[in-house]
Order: structure tokens, then sequence, then C-alpha cells
């Protein structure tokens, strides 16, 4: 069954159990965030974000192509300024589905469905290994960029598997692919080997800079 929800498509892929920051300035985002506070319960304010294929985030045209799998945000913490424009911060809650895109009213608005995980064990070998790839690739980006997580990972594995696709610093279309990924197993499996590809690919190319590595591999997202 499908529902309405305010939209924000942005040029990034989020996470169900993730936090992110955001800067609302455009007017079709700040009557979006406007709509939201008007709602008194705060977990109602719930807005859809999914990434965008092609276009940007702004301007009169915006987004020209749209993924359709996506996530649900709750808004948790809202900082308005003199000049009309927010500081935000959302929560990913749970997967949705992109059936149809709005964008005749004051801000877009989207028809989704909800798209949760599948519910199955995930093999403790599946788990090691999606665990010593990212310690590896950790490791690898040392002398490249600051560390992309601090702390002790989580031992749930869906869990595990949400936080290690939005900290890994991969390409849009890569984590894209995570998201879209049906349950915890697929998901990691996937992760384990797009950063031994990404590990393969910095050992051939160590002649250069660790800033132009950086630069042309990862988007920082």
């Amino acid at each position: 069954m499908s529902d309405t929800l305010p939209m924000f498509p942005l040029n990034a892929v989020l996470f169900p159990g993730l936090s992110v920051p955001l800067k609302v300035f455009e007017d079709r985002y700040r009557a979006l965030v406007h709509h939201l506070l008007r709602i008194e319960d705060p977990i109602g304010r719930t807005f859809g974000s999914v990434g965008i294929r092609e276009g940007y985030e702004v301007g009169d045209h915006g987004a020209q192509s749209l993924y359709r799998i996506g996530c649900r945000m709750q808004l948790t913490e809202v900082e308005s300024h003199p000049d009309g424009t927010f500081d935000v911060v959302a929560v990913g809650l749970e997967r949705i589905e992109l059936e149809r895109l709005d964008t005749s009213g004051t801000f877009p608005v989207g028809h989704v469905a909800d798209r949760p995980d599948t519910s199955t064990p995930v093999p403790e070998e599946v788990l090691e290994r999606a665990r010593a790839a990212f310690t590896a690739y950790r490791v690898a980006l040392a002398d490249l960029r600051s560390d992309p997580y601090d702390g002790a990972l989580p031992r749930d594995p869906t869990y595990l598997s949400w936080t290690l696709a939005a900290v890994a610093p991969l390409p849009m279309s890569e984590r894209q692919s995570l998201l879209e990924a049906e349950d915890a197993t697929d998901r990691l499996v996937l992760l384990t080997d797009l950063l031994r590809a990404e590990l393969r690919a910095m050992n051939v190319i160590p002649s250069l800079p660790a800033t132009e590595v950086a630069r042309t591999r990862w988007s920082p997202n």
C-alpha cells in the first residue's frame, strides 16, 4: 500500500538508522521544513529522500532523474536562521520505493511504498568477511583521509550492514546498490566485494599522490 510523503531528493544516498545533517536554503525545501514543523507530534515529522541519478538539488531545472529506492527520514533537530534558511538533522527510518513524484505544490510530494528488509539470519562467515574487509579498508585509507568510522562496529547484522554502507566512502552508484540490496546478507556480501575491489584498485595506483587518489576515487557523500 502506498502513501504520500514530502520529498527531499539529494545528491547523496541516505540509509536507515543513520543521522544526517542538511542545509536547507531553497524555497521549496524551506516550505517542506515549515510544513513539518506545523505537525505537533515530532514522530510525525517525516519526509522521504531519494538519490538524484541525473541533475541537481537546486536550481530551476533541478533533478532530471531520480532513483526509485530511497529512505523515509524523521526530522529530529532544526535550527532556523534570520535569512530563512535551516540547519536540520534527520535520521533514517526505513527504505521506501518512490512510485510517483508530484512537483505541482510548494514542495515535492512523493507517492511511496515501504520496502522493508527481509528478515533472514546472516551467516557468521558473511559477518566476519565484511568486518575484515572494512578493517583492511580503514587501514589502507589511513594515509589518504581521516578514518571513516570511529568506535566499535555494531554487533546487530542489519545495523552493521547499514552502518558500513553509510560510512564506506564509495561512489554514489555503489552506495545506491547497497541501499537496494534486499537484506543484510546481500548487503554485506556486496559491501565486501566493493571494498575488496577498492583495495585492489588502490594497490595498482600507488604512484598517484594521496590527494589525487582521494579526489578521483571516492564520493564525499
